[in-house]
């Protein structure tokens, strides 16, 4: 059951980037619930889930002695809903976040590096991916307000999203 939860129902199994295909089924089971929950759910999901994985990450590195195996992809997952809760749920919002995430989350900027490397257990695998979230929400948020204004202005095609 513990690795059912944390390779995100075996998604992190995948034998070529588990933490892409990890994010992508993180995205589309977030974007559903986006669907038919409010945005205040998806954060609050977020929480609960790394609440959880910090001690399940835990006790899986112990059983297995290694730290952040690839087939851990609920980091991923948390992320990615992170990211969507910040930025708003708007389709172009969605995908610039998950798109931003993975820029963040693949070459760990700042923070998020330090983070990655100076931190183990559940909290080092988990706080990485949380940064990333953060800074993609807000990065896809800023983006989409300047989309937003030049659109208001005249510039550029008004595209529905």
């Amino acid at each position: 059951m513990r690795k059912l939860f944390l390779t995100f129902f075996y998604t992190g199994l995948f034998p070529y980037a588990p933490g892409t295909t990890g994010s992508i089924a993180g995205a589309i089971v977030g974007y559903i619930i986006l669907l038919y929950l409010p945005i205040s759910t998806l954060f609050l999901l977020a929480i609960l889930i790394t609440i959880v994985s910090i001690k399940e990450i835990g006790i899986y590195e112990k059983e297995n002695n290694v730290h952040d195996p690839k087939e851990i992809v609920v980091d991923e997952v948390v992320g990615v809903w992170i990211a969507f809760s910040l930025s708003s749920a708007t389709l172009l919002q969605i995908i610039l976040s998950f798109i931003f995430f993975r820029i963040y989350d693949i070459w760990k900027p700042s923070i998020i590096g330090k983070i990655d490397k100076n931190y183990n257990g559940g909290i080092g695998v988990m706080g990485d991916d949380i940064i990333a979230g953060i800074l993609a929400g807000v990065s896809s948020a800023l983006i989409y307000q300047i989309y937003l204004f030049l659109i208001k202005q005249g510039y550029g095609p008004y595209i529905i999203f």
